[in-house]
């Protein structure tokens, strides 16, 4: 196995972070400038962002006792595979700018390591090309492949082909990005593209645009439509999963149309703000499944957004989630310590998700439901506050020092 990319970002040491959000507010103080602005920009006034965190703390957990939990089983199955554990690392562009030397290959190494076995969604606009991605693990491991549609449909035609080829399982196709949002932290700077090492590997070099956002949204076509789906359930040779879902009528009509699954998802707050928290959703859209007869086995929901605790995965997987995604955390743990910290996100996480379980009273993700939780609150849509789950936030206290 290649040795661990590792970076000298931060001056915190690793065994200092005690939790995903710690992440961030290490990277807001370590990372240039410029690359914190577009990992962390979200829409206009960034209320879908702080809603998307602050939802899942509307949700709390009725938890039984007396139960047996000195044996803890997280192993779960989505899109039909056995997985160790019930997240997967959503895709995000440019791991590159945060991470040169490891970029994408970093987080592929760490998902591939056998205590984790963490499925990887590779993004489009990723720094590193997709076949050194898939070269960068020695053992088996699931890849993912998102897909966003250019105006060239030859071209994403043969970017769903190599996908394929290079042993790539699923396709999912980005479908709430028609032209990104106002990121207005990110249009504040330049993008350029000279160094090719940082930007994505399907963008020629030397392109320049207003914001990072602004450059990648010319390569996305906004005439993507229903029949283009349907193209991609006949050609791909691919299972395909709609990716920005944010109703129950378009889930269900991804259903119809023979996808085989949807992530419920307002792409993190950072395309239309005051769009509606996906948990929200999540919980409207697993009962009309139920009624239509529309099981796990047959089409997949998962749901990505502010998730950071354990806490917020099993609500997700309460509610009817075959898995979650979560990009951010990782994201900036790559940035800042490369290969060992995503794996270091990766254990924190898992640790509370054991502790989460046990206390809980379930040893099972297959035993999770919704008579475990208290969802009288969920539909407050009272503001939260600029508290600890806001990244401008300059209150949150972490253990890490730097």
């Amino acid at each position: 196995m290649t040795a661990p990319t590792t970076t000298t970002v931060a001056s915190a040491p690793l065994s200092s972070v005690f939790n995903l959000h710690e992440f961030e507010v290490i990277a807001s103080k370590a990372l240039p400038e410029k690359v914190y602005a577009y990992y962390a920009c979200s829409a206009d006034d960034e209320v879908s962002y702080r809603q998307n965190h602050h939802s899942w703390a509307r949700v709390f957990f009725r938890p039984k006792v007396l139960v047996d939990v000195s044996e803890i089983d997280l192993r779960t199955q989505m899109l039909g595979q056995q997985c160790r554990l019930p997240f997967y690392v959503s895709a995000t562009a440019l791991c590159g700018l945060g991470n040169p030397a490891g970029a994408e290959c970093s987080i592929a190494r760490a998902c591939a390591q056998p205590q984790w076995r963490v499925p990887q969604m590779v993004s489009t606009f990723s720094s590193d090309p997709l076949a050194k991605i898939a070269a960068a693990v020695e053992t088996p491991q699931l890849l993912w492949f998102q897909l966003y549609v250019g105006g060239d449909r030859t071209a994403t035609a043969e970017l769903v082909a190599q996908a394929r080829a290079l042993g790539l399982s699923a396709l999912f196709v980005t479908v709430d990005a028609a032209q990104p949002g106002n990121r207005e932290r990110d249009l504040r700077f330049k993008f350029s593209n000279a160094d090719t090492s940082k930007g994505p590997s399907v963008m020629a070099a030397g392109q320049t645009a207003q914001g990072t956002s602004g450059a990648l949204s010319k390569l996305i076509d906004p005439a993507l439509s229903w029949d283009d789906i349907r193209a991609l359930v006949r050609d791909s040779g691919l299972p395909v999963i709609l990716k920005g879902v944010q109703r129950v009528d378009d889930a269900l009509r991804a259903a119809e149309l023979g996808c085989r699954g949807v992530v419920l998802s307002n792409h993190g707050g950072r395309q239309l703000d005051f769009s509606v928290p996906p948990v929200e959703v999540l919980a409207d859209l697993v009962p009309e499944l139920r009624k239509r007869g529309i099981t796990k086995e047959q089409f997949d929901v998962f749901v990505d957004g502010g998730i950071r605790r354990g806490t917020d995965v099993l609500k997700a997987l309460c509610l009817g989630a075959s898995g979650v995604g979560i990009a951010s955390p990782f994201l900036y743990a790559n940035s800042l310590y490369g290969q060992e910290g995503v794996e270091h996100a990766f254990d924190l996480l898992v640790k509370e998700l054991v502790l989460s379980m046990r206390l809980l009273g379930v040893t099972r993700i297959e035993d999770l439901n919704e008579d475990l939780l208290d969802l009288r609150g969920l539909y407050d849509r009272g503001m939260p506050p600029r508290g600890p789950f806001h990244h401008h936030d300059t209150t949150f206290e972490t253990n890490a020092r730097y």
